[in-house]
């Protein structure tokens, strides 16, 4: 198949620094166990061809949360396919453009169908409007799988305004964050000539609380920053994926990855809050209630 190379979604000048969509893990990162609901997204036009790649997240056997920008329905995105393999892409040939072992990104390996990979033909958005548009970007998006995926656990949505709290009190909250994705690892300037490396395998890595609040924010997004010792942020292709709140072992889920404000993923990140109420009730609205009932809420 012919595939039309990933080509970078709108991005915008805000507060004289560069803002674009998120893709992978970079810094201080360790390949994700620990949670193997995370899954590494494709998503094809209307002939099939290939568009591009996030990641996201499934909150039960057939309900996939990622980026609005990802499930980019006027910008093209018609299916998608959905590889939950820690290593999906490891193998990735750049000549045949495949991995042969999993298959990605274009089939579901021999096996694999509806144990860890699945298809989707229903796609939606929470009304994004195609481009970054700040604060409220409404960058979160819904895949339908078509086969239902089994697994013992299961992302979980934090309960409407669970982070407010931290706007206040967060001398007596937890500020740890973790950030899971498949995509680019480094990212290098053009001009240096050297190629950007992706595993595209599930990494994660930790990261902090930065701000809630400020103009960029305002209640819609999380900003985060992966700039330390023993931290790291995401970059080009972890778009979509889960902000846990917490370490390495909690899969409660406060946002998905959205857009940083460096080109070369720096460490500053931005997420697109899921603990909103209008968020919580678009995704009862879309999924319909037998499959809202399989989803977990939590307080934290």
């Amino acid at each position: 198949m012919r595939r039309r190379l990933f080509v970078a979604l709108a991005a915008l000048v805000v507060a004289l620094a560069f803002a674009a969509p998120a893709s992978a893990i970079t810094g201080t990162f360790v390949k994700d166990n620990e949670h193997p609901f995370v899954g590494l997204a494709v998503f094809y036009d209307q002939n099939g061809e290939f568009l591009w790649r996030c990641s996201g997240s499934l909150l039960s056997p057939t309900v996939f949360l990622t980026a609005g920008h990802c499930a980019d329905t006027v910008g093209g995105a018609v299916t998608a396919r959905v590889y939950f393999q820690q290593d999906a892409g490891v193998n990735f040939d750049p000549v045949t453009e495949i991995d042969p072992v999993s298959g990605y990104p274009e089939y579901c390996a021999d096996g694999t169908l509806g144990v860890t990979c699945a298809t989707s033909d229903e796609l939606y958005n929470f009304d994004y409007p195609g481009s970054l548009q700040l604060p409220n970007t409404h960058d979160l998006g819904l895949l339908i799988l078509d086969q239902p995926i089994s697994l013992p656990e299961y992302g979980v949505l934090a309960a409407a305004g669970s982070l407010d709290k931290l706007a206040t009190q967060r001398g007596r909250q937890d500020l740890t964050f973790t950030v899971s994705g498949y995509g680019l690892s480094y990212k290098n300037q053009p001009q240096n000539g050297k190629p950007n490396v992706s595993f595209r395998e599930r990494l994660m890595a930790l990261s902090h609380l930065v701000n809630l609040n400020s103009h960029l924010n305002a209640g819609f997004n999380l900003q985060t920053s992966g700039n330390g010792v023993g931290q790291g942020g995401t970059c080009n292709g972890d778009s979509g994926g889960p902000v846990f709140y917490g370490g390495y072992s909690s899969n409660i889920i406060v946002g998905v990855t959205s857009f940083g404000l460096n080109s070369l993923c720096r460490g500053t990140d931005f997420a697109f809050r899921t603990d909103q109420q209008a968020v919580l009730d678009w995704i009862r609205a879309t999924v319909g209630e037998a499959a809202w009932a399989q989803i977990e809420i939590v307080a934290i």
